[in-house]
């Protein structure tokens, strides 16, 4: 927000560096998530809370590299099941007003499939929209900060091990762990921005599908 507010708060025709690179973000996820999937109008009508999620995911898991922090907050589960329910909610949300007499219906009982597969075709459909879903983008975000978390904790106790506790030839060992531990952590960058694109382009995807004519 502290980032928003000084990038915004003095806008100028010709922008200055700091101004550049927040429309640069901006414009990122307005372009390539939101117009993209959506189109114009639905981009615009969405791009608040995609923008929301992209920036509020990114910088939580960059909290994760960062010295005396160390952990994302995405990589404790309330916050990634919390962002789920936001674009579960916004998926619903958006079905319903587009479409409110037959949003439930249509997600759950395709066109063109014979009236007897309804009866495996229903329970299969809800299970997939309306569960998996929402439980698939906890998880992924979820268990992706965990690992990129464990493993630099992983490298950086293992060079703390080696050079302070064992020394000697160890220290060799510790040297490699800890150049290891910092190429993870640009990987770890990396796989930061990654999911944060990731999670907020299936929620829009998600949001198309509501929008979507045959809904």
């Amino acid at each position: 927000m502290v980032i928003f507010v000084i990038g915004t708060r003095r806008m100028r025709v010709v922008p200055g560096r700091f101004q550049s690179i927040v429309e640069m973000g901006l414009d990122f996820v307005r372009v390539n998530i939101a117009e993209d999937l959506l189109g114009k109008k639905d981009g615009k009508r969405f791009l608040p809370i995609l923008t929301t999620l992209f920036f509020m995911i990114l910088f939580m898991n960059v909290m994760g590299i960062v010295p005396g922090i160390n952990i994302a907050g995405t990589s404790v589960i309330a916050m990634p099941m919390l962002l789920a329910i936001v674009a579960y909610v916004t998926f619903i949300y958006a079905g319903i007003r587009k479409n409110p007499g037959n949003f439930f219906k249509n997600s759950l009982m395709p066109s063109g499939v014979p009236w007897p597969l309804y009866i495996i075709i229903i329970p299969l459909e809800f299970l997939s929209t309306f569960i998996i879903r929402p439980v698939t983008l906890t998880l992924r975000l979820l268990m992706n900060m965990i690992v990129g978390h464990l493993m630099l904790v992983l490298f950086f106790s293992a060079t703390q091990f080696f050079i302070f506790s064992m020394g000697g030839l160890w220290t060799l060992l510790g040297a490699g762990s800890l150049a290891f531990g910092f190429v993870f952590t640009l990987f770890e960058l990396f796989v930061g921005f990654l999911q944060a694109y990731v999670f907020t382009i299936l929620t829009a995807v998600y949001i198309q599908l509501a929008v979507a004519e045959e809904h």
